[in-house]
């Protein structure tokens, strides 16, 4: 009895030992599911596993496309990787994703769905194939799992048994919810490194509009732009062009790196060398192995004494205008530029174009504001001289119905006394423009010079309804620049006339206030806005219908020449300008210039 019952202890032993094996691998495939996390290791590991659990020659693990029209797999034969693609219906594989049942048969090559072709390609021999679904945590099918010729106690052609079928319905649950997290690990991976992308280019591009804030022209302006963007890249140079008038080459505008003196000016074809080749072809390249590619100028390069190894050009637009191009050299440490690189020099080309289109509108702006002013000015002058024009327009009238040769002398120095206040005008205008500042500074004796100025005034409100009144506060000497302070009082009393089209007063007043001598032109006017007020000085400021501006500006000029201040009291009722200068009553001399 005991002989007999040997044999049967032994089997029981080796099926234990089986199992204890299998338990085993069960654990260690558990273990490499949780640990590997990049999907090619994750199935190198599991069909190691599962081909030693299962006990069979070979495994082979398929993925559903996202699309769920096509499995794939990539299997070793003999050291050869051989990739299988199946359209979800084909083969007994495809069958299984298709209808989610389990196909167990013990020789392939009598099954309609079996397809041998992939045996034809490698030589191998399928007899026994085990195929199931793989299904994840909802019950939806991600792949499929299949063992092939299983080797067992039976020999080399045993068929799979069900507690096989079961064992590998486990291992593809593990497997599906291992590879899900596989996959949702390097969608995370990719997110990052997508931010961490964002984040950088987001950085490169505030740098970037930094350097554009800090920047007073153009030249300037793509200068610190090449400057931070081969910074930002790691090159050693770069260069920006711009497109020439005609359209057909570039010009090396700024270049910064060690050639920048040789290169600076040069030009290009369009579509010659990289840079000329992106502009082109409004398109971004990166090369990193320049002298062997076919585009790269290199008798251009030669000639210049240059030997780029890597570079990346885009071309700069301005809207949808290409106006130039920018790339940058070699990249330091000798490594070579790639996708992301070139992605963060299109955004940067994009703020170049930006810049330029900018700098070039303020530009245009700028002369045409210059064009403007120089108009406005002439407008101004030819208005300012109306006055003294008028005035000598009367007097030649008076000359030539005068007989009286000592009166009509007079009348000739009161006429050359306008061409010296028309000149002095034409010159306060030009000083103005040029920003320069020269008083003749003298004695004046201010009940004189008041009549002067009244005398004038009533010329120039010849035909006008508006009565000039005097109150002398204070008649005696003083010191200041008579012509220009002629000049203030003229552009003050014209103003109050303009704002007075249907008549009313004008008031010249005079005081002294400790050191300062006081001015004051009152009208009895409607009032200035509160708008112009505002900007009552600045150049080109007007409150009068056909005004220019001018002549506050040069108004507010001169009193600040003289040390003095002008301020303005304004309501309904009329306007006030107050005038303080200094007095100088204690000056010696004459005459005493002042220059700024």
């Amino acid at each position: 009895m005991s002989e007999a019952a040997a044999p049967g202890i032994g089997d029981v032993q080796a099926a234990l030992l089986r199992e204890k094996k299998k338990l085993e691998l069960v654990s260690e495939v558990g273990t490499a599911l949780s640990s590997a996390l990049v999907l090619e290791d994750l199935l190198t590991l599991l069909m190691e596993k599962v081909t030693q659990l299962m006990e069979a020659d070979r495994s082979t693990l398929y993925l559903l496309s996202d699309d769920g029209s096509e499995l794939w797999s990539k299997v070793v034969q003999s050291g050869e990787a051989l990739e299988i693609r199946l359209k979800v219906g084909e083969g007994i594989a495809g069958w299984v994703a298709s209808s989610g049942e389990i196909v167990n048969i013990v020789d392939a090559y009598e099954d309609t769905r079996f397809q041998p072709a992939v045996d034809l390609r490698s030589g191998y021999r399928t007899r026994a194939c085990l195929t199931v679904p793989m299904r994840n945590s909802l019950g939806a099918i991600v792949g499929v799992l299949q063992v092939l010729n299983k080797q067992g106690p039976g020999g080399d052609n045993a068929p799979f048994t069900e507690d096989d079928v079961e064992l590998l319905l486990a291992l593809g649950s593990q497997a599906a919810v291992a590879i899900e997290n596989s996959k949702l690990y390097l969608s995370v991976l990719s997110a990052k490194a997508e931010l961490e992308q964002k984040s950088h280019e987001l950085e490169a591009l505030y740098e970037v509009e930094k350097e554009l804030s800090a920047a007073t022209d153009l030249d300037s302006l793509l200068e610190r732009i090449l400057t931070r963007a081969a910074s930002l890249l790691g090159a050693e140079a770069g260069s920006i062009a711009l497109l020439s008038s005609s359209g057909d080459a570039l010009e090396l505008r700024t270049v910064v790196g060690p050639a920048a003196d040789r290169l600076r000016h040069e030009r290009l074809e369009l579509g010659q060398g990289l840079l000329g080749w992106a502009v082109a072809h409004r398109q971004g390249v990166v090369s990193n192995a320049a002298a062997a590619d076919p585009r790269h100028a290199s008798e251009f390069a030669r000639l210049h004494g240059v030997s780029p190894v890597s570079l990346i050009a885009a071309p700069v637009l301005s809207g949808d205008t290409v106006v130039g191009g920018i790339e940058v050299v070699d990249r330091r440490g000798g490594q070579g530029f790639d996708d992301n690189d070139l992605k963060l020099l299109v955004l940067i080309a994009g703020q170049v174009g930006q810049a330029i289109a900018l700098a070039r509108s303020r530009d245009e702006h700028r002369d045409q504001d210059r064009l403007a002013s120089i108009g406005r000015l002439m407008a101004g002058v030819l208005h300012d001289l109306k006055t003294p024009m008028t005035v000598i327009s009367g007097y030649a009238q008076l000359m030539a119905a005068c007989d009286d040769a000592a009166q009509r002398e007079r009348y000739v120095d009161s006429i050359l006394r306008q061409f010296d206040i028309m000149s002095g005008m034409t010159r306060e205008v030009l000083q103005f423009a040029r920003g320069d500042r020269e008083l003749m500074v003298r004695k004046v004796y201010l009940h004189k010079f008041v009549e002067e100025v009244v005398t004038q005034l009533r010329h120039a409100f010849a035909g006008r309804p508006i009565e000039v009144e005097v109150e002398l506060g204070y008649d005696g000497a003083t010191h200041f620049d008579e012509q220009k302070i002629l000049r203030v009082l003229h552009n003050l009393a014209r103003n109050a006339a303009d704002a007075m089209p249907t008549g009313g007063h004008f008031w010249l007043r005079t005081r002294l206030e400790g050191d300062h001598l006081v001015l004051e032109a009152a009208d009895d006017g409607p009032g200035i806005p509160p708008a112009v007020k505002a900007r009552l000085f600045e150049l080109f400021a007007s409150g009068t219908k056909g005004g220019t501006g001018l002549g506050l500006a040069i108004t507010k000029k001169i009193v600040d020449d003289h040390g003095g201040t002008i301020t303005c009291d304004t309501g309904p009722s009329g306007t006030t300008f107050t005038i303080r200068i200094p007095h100088r009553a204690t000056r010696t001399g004459e005459f005493a210039p002042i220059r700024g």
